[in-house]
């Protein structure tokens, strides 16, 4: 009884939560406004990133409007001239955080010329003094545009139209630093990967970016991986360390998790609770396909960068050992890759599908309020009904309710870990 005492008081005392307040760039009380063109329209970067500061920070309280509109330019387009859609899609939510990527459209499809850029940099102007008079202290996220795909496609002319969405994207960090604007680059490490993916199957490569405009969710992924990084995004979920060699087993780290339980004397198990959930990898790529996903988290570093929930297991006798996390096998593994450590994150866990419920939920609250905006809001704001003032606030009470549920879903549980020899 004593000595379980002790490997319990060990295992408690290792679990202590690695000190050092995380940088992430969203806080308590932000309300992050989306602002772009159908990229951003897509709900898919966006939604991803919403996805990640919920599972990760799951104590974060944040509200999240995603308001990108196709065709959009610095201009405006068919939600309206700018001021418009600036009036209406972001001041009246009063963010204190906004994102902003447009480009595509402004470049016209066409050669760099003179005229157009002139027009997009004093548009782009426009937009951030606008937004700043409106929006006093606001933060804001100059995007660098994403890719017109030229890798998987011969460019259409000399140079190619992702030079001149590399051209903006090089204004726009200049004068991001004049302005004191936070910058996200959606586009060199989205063509970086697309041409690595390229080389290992074309055929699956070009579906990252079908149309060469608007990516699928796996290059929607590697996008928001980098709006993610430039807000200090945590990679690590979990981070825990065993070691079993002494004879009774120790909690060597604990990194973002709490372990309780620990015993070996039937097999090696223990209880963990994590501070955070995955994304769920496993998850998306039977939503969204496994060729192009599969393909982007081969040719990219997306899981080291937003997503390790590392395990390691030392002093191990030689063998092969199931994991199994609530009773259930999540894989098998030998003494060496358990010593080596595996992520699983990578894996179908009870965490992985509790972060997939929680990605639905998202996605719900964020298709309620499109519907909101897109087929009540702007159609009919002409008419003044009160049925149609009475009908959105009914759909806005709806909403608020599934992001309760999303936040409620996203409360990481305990769960028993075991591992048992394969004889």
């Amino acid at each position: 009884m004593r000595q379980t005492i002790l490997v319990l008081l060990a295992a408690l005392t290792a679990a202590v939560r690695v000190a050092g307040a995380d940088d992430f760039y969203l806080k308590n009380g932000d309300r992050v406004v989306f602002y772009g063109d159908s990229i951003t329209e897509q709900r898919l970067y966006t939604v991803i990133a919403e996805t990640y500061a919920v599972t990760r920070y799951p104590k974060l309280e944040a509200v999240f409007v995603h308001s990108g509109w196709g065709g959009d330019r610095v201009t405006g387009g068919g939600g309206g001239p700018i001021d418009t859609r600036l009036q209406r899609d972001v001041f009246a939510y009063k963010p204190t955080v906004m994102t902003i990527m447009l480009g595509m459209n402004d470049g016209e499809y066409s050669a760099e010329s003179e005229a157009v850029d002139k027009k997009f940099f004093d548009g782009y102007r426009h937009i951030i003094d606008a937004v700043r008079s409106a929006l006093p202290g606001v933060r804001i996220t100059a995007i660098r545009p994403s890719p017109y795909d030229d890798v998987t496609h011969a460019p259409n002319f000399p140079g190619g139209y992702n030079e001149v969405m590399i051209s903006f994207g090089k204004w726009i960090a200049n004068y991001a630093r004049e302005a004191g604007l936070n910058v996200a680059d959606l586009n060199t490490h989205v063509v970086q990967v697309l041409a690595k993916a390229n080389e290992q199957n074309g055929e699956e490569a070009r579906k990252i970016i079908p149309d060469r405009v608007h990516p699928s969710f796996a290059g929607h992924l590697i996008m928001a991986e980098e709006l993610l990084k430039s807000w200090g995004a945590r990679a690590v979920v979990s981070a825990v360390a065993i070691d079993t060699s002494a004879g009774q087993p120790q909690v060597k780290s604990a990194e973002h998790a709490g372990i309780t339980a620990l015993s070996a004397e039937h097999l090696l198990e223990w209880t963990e609770l994590d501070d955070a959930l995955p994304l769920p990898f496993q998850s998306w790529q039977s939503m969204w396909g496994s060729g192009p996903l599969k393909l982007v988290l081969s040719s990219s570093d997306v899981a080291e960068a937003l997503n390790r929930q590392s395990l390691r297991v030392t002093g191990l006798h030689d063998g092969v050992y199931t994991l199994e996390i609530d009773g259930q096998p999540v894989g098998t593994f030998n003494n060496d890759q358990l010593a080596s450590g595996i992520n699983l994150a990578l894996l179908e866990t009870p965490m992985t599908k509790q972060a997939r419920e929680v990605y639905e939920l998202t996605v719900a609250h964020c298709n309620i309020h499109n519907d909101r905006w897109r087929t009540i809001q702007v159609p009919l704001t002409e008419y003044d009904l009160p049925q149609s003032r009475a009908a959105m606030e009914s759909i806005d009470a709806l909403e608020q309710a599934v992001v309760a549920k999303q936040h409620e879903a996203a409360q990481p549980k305990p769960h028993k870990y075991a591992l048992v020899p394969v004889r």
